[in-house]
């Protein structure tokens, strides 16, 4: 049975299964790894374990997961070996769930034992014991298909020798399977992060483990959510704004599910204290106010990073997304700070910003806001600054 209290995206999940399981003439490059990124809390995780994983089971295909935040005091090559050995275990178990749905999927015989690997889960990453390569190669052989290891928070492996280290290992695996003649599937990556310029370095530097991999943004969930959570909050006898009003709230906070719901919690105290006469108007101030609350650390990182990278930042909200580095550019940053500011000093402001994950580059000299959630709430918070400076001037 579905569960109800779940938002679901079939269609979405499918699309993404199929570029890659079933690769197009455009899609092969999806074979050598394949990151998301998107801003924490919009539902990654969520989408992965209730709609992704389904549906790569629907077709053939075995999913393990590791999440590199789950226990950020532990490595990340210890996650991942625990996340493998997890799924290795689960095969064995003949009443599993995910053996019943393999047998049932592909019409397999696993036997009454459940599916035993020919390696000593105990030994892997182990002087001497078996490899990650020689994990996988059997997961693939026993699963009689592709496996699809989806590793969460992906950045965090670049934090740490062991981390980076680890997607090597993962890279080896990867063409020790992929590249055999005797395997009935491949070995497919999918990493999703929430630091897109992180994330988008491990697939662009030549130094890194998966340079070449395709990059993508994760799809924020759209009006079809905002629709589906009214019509439950309507069904519980409670009140609502217009759906026009709500999907522009929910955007204008960052496309956040947990932000939506506490600002619809928020309206019910609004009407019930009869404060609420223009629905909307009332909705959509309780979404401007949670917005600004909910990019306070991000606004205070921006000025933290020092007055260079905060007219730097506002630069590339405003849609100055080159000519960081021009001489008219440092002139007026010159003249805003009363000093002067060279290429030079540009470098480490904007290091500051990208290392923040405030900023992403692009390419060469050219920028982005990571987030436009705080992009909006900056350029607000900007135009209030100045309409109160010119209201206190003489």
């Amino acid at each position: 049975m579905a569960d109800n209290s779940v938002f679901h995206r079939p269609s979405y999940a499918q699309t993404l299964v199929r570029q890659l399981l079933q690769p197009g003439p455009l899609d092969q490059g999806l074979r050598s790894g394949v990151f998301l990124s998107g801003i924490r809390r919009i539902g990654k995780t969520t989408f992965i374990r209730q709609d992704f994983f389904p549906a790569l089971l629907e077709h053939g295909a075995l999913a393990v997961y590791v999440d590199l935040w789950t226990d950020r005091s532990r490595s990340p090559m210890a996650l991942m070996l625990e996340a493998v050995r997890a799924a290795a275990l689960e095969l064995q178990q003949p009443t599993s769930t995910l053996v019943q749905k393999l047998r049932r999927v592909k019409g397999l015989n696993f036997g009454a034992a459940g599916i035993s690997l020919g390696v000593q889960l105990d030994s892997i990453g182990t002087a001497g014991g078996a490899t990650l390569a020689d994990v996988f190669v059997e997961l693939v052989r026993k699963a009689q298909g592709d496996v699809v290891l989806v590793i969460d928070e992906v950045q965090q492996a670049m934090a740490s020798q062991d981390g980076q280290d680890m997607l090597f290992a993962l890279k080896a695996a990867r063409d020790n399977v992929n590249t055999a003649t005797d395997l009935p599937g491949k070995l497919l990556i999918v990493g999703t992060g929430s630091h897109k310029s992180l994330v988008t370095d491990m697939a662009t530097r030549r130094s890194q483990a998966f340079a070449g991999a395709h990059t993508a943004s994760f799809e924020p969930l759209g009006k079809d959510y905002v629709d589906w959570l009214l019509k439950r909050v309507t069904a519980a006898g409670l009140a609502v704004p217009s759906l026009e009003a709500a999907f522009s709230g929910f955007r204008d906070m960052g496309s956040r599910p947990e932000e939506l719901t506490k600002a619809v919690r928020q309206f019910q105290d609004e009407v019930a204290a009869g404060r609420a006469a223009d629905a909307d108007t009332a909705f959509a101030t309780i979404c401007a106010t949670l917005a600004t609350a909910a990019a306070e650390l991000d606004i205070q990182a921006i000025e933290d990073a020092g007055e260079l990278a905060v007219l730097a930042f506002s630069r590339i909200a405003a849609g100055q997304v080159r000519g960081l580095y021009a001489a008219e550019t440092l002139a007026s940053f010159s003249a805003s700070l009363g000093r002067e500011v060279s290429a030079n000093d540009m470098t480490p402001a904007i290091d500051k910003l990208v290392a923040a994950n405030l900023v992403v580059r692009k390419g060469h000299g050219s920028f982005e806001i990571a987030d436009p959630f705080v992009k909006q709430v900056w350029v607000r918070l900007v135009q209030m600054r100045q309409t109160l400076g010119r209201e206190s001037s003489p």
